[in-house]
């Protein structure tokens, strides 16, 4: 499973990674100290108010269903609380199998398209791997590279979007800069946005079809009316950073936030609201 279980973790996410006091987390917290706000039982105490009470980088959080993984099937059931003589390992194997699953994510995403079907096999090989490295043992999960996987999946990643973007091919903006821009009225359908920063970027009301957002940063970027149902590789903890309201499209799978506006942008004068400007 490659979607969060939390009732199945022990809390990881709480404990493993480190923190400073910012505007996405209230505290300093150091990696592998459980947050003060970690109840007894692994629950979270202020879960339905983060955002309000200054804790908005847990909600954008995603483990891709590493915490139950290895809470569950790594460990057996065994927390580290009851045993403390697992709790480093336990804290250092987490990450690994995050960045496994992680990637699982995206393969399996990727033989979604059918534009892609050519590479399904190779997909489906390199995800079976995968899969299995996941549930090694701890002393073998720690000494993995996990890089070389993310390594050999790129090129495959890329091909994938390439082929599917080729109906509708779009700009090439791969690690662009867009920090706090208006791109409003750019044609984003089918570009390649790989790792760009889009932070702040006002993208009200664009098309986002088939464009590649893998590793975008979508921090603060303002998609109210933004059409993303059929963006790629786009995952929950991006849509979380992001602003957005009910006119918003997302893909299947994903949720829409619940930070996010309960109101409709208003209709632009001489457009009839849900309408699009055609391209």
């Amino acid at each position: 499973m490659l979607r969060a279980d939390c009732a199945n973790c022990f809390g990881l996410c709480c404990v493993v990674p480190a923190y400073a006091a910012s505007a996405d987390f209230a505290i300093t917290k150091p990696a592998g100290t459980p947050c003060p706000n970690l109840l007894a039982d692994f629950r979270c105490g202020i879960h339905t108010q983060l955002r309000d009470r200054g804790f908005p980088g847990c909600t954008v959080y995603d483990c891709f269903g590493a915490g139950q993984q290895v809470a569950q099937h790594t460990y057996g059931g065994q927390d580290w609380r009851s045993s403390p003589e697992h709790a480093q390992e336990m804290f250092a194997v987490f990450p690994i199998v995050r960045e496994l699953h992680e990637l699982l994510w995206h393969l399996t995403e990727a033989q979604r398209h059918p534009a892609a079907l050519s590479l399904h096999t190779e997909l489906d090989e390199l995800r079976v791997e995968l899969a299995r490295l996941a549930g090694l043992p701890p002393a073998e999960l720690l000494a993995l590279d996990v890089a070389s996987r993310w390594q050999r999946a790129d090129p495959l990643l890329s091909r994938v979007s390439e082929l599917v973007r080729a109906e509708a091919p779009g700009p090439e903006r791969r690690g662009a800069d867009l920090i706090g821009a208006d791109l409003r009225r750019k044609r984003l359908r089918g570009a390649n946005l790989r790792g760009a920063y889009l932070i702040g970027a006002n993208l009200r009301e664009v098309d986002l079809g088939l464009a590649d957002l893998i590793g975008a940063d979508l921090r603060g970027a303002d998609l109210r009316g933004a059409d993303l149902s059929e963006a790629l590789f786009l995952t929950q903890f991006q849509v979380n950073a992001a602003q957005g309201d009910t006119a918003t499209r997302l893909p299947a799978g994903l949720d829409r936030p619940t930070h996010w506006s309960t109101t409709a942008p208003t209709a632009r004068p001489g457009r009839a609201a849900g309408t699009r400007r055609r391209r």
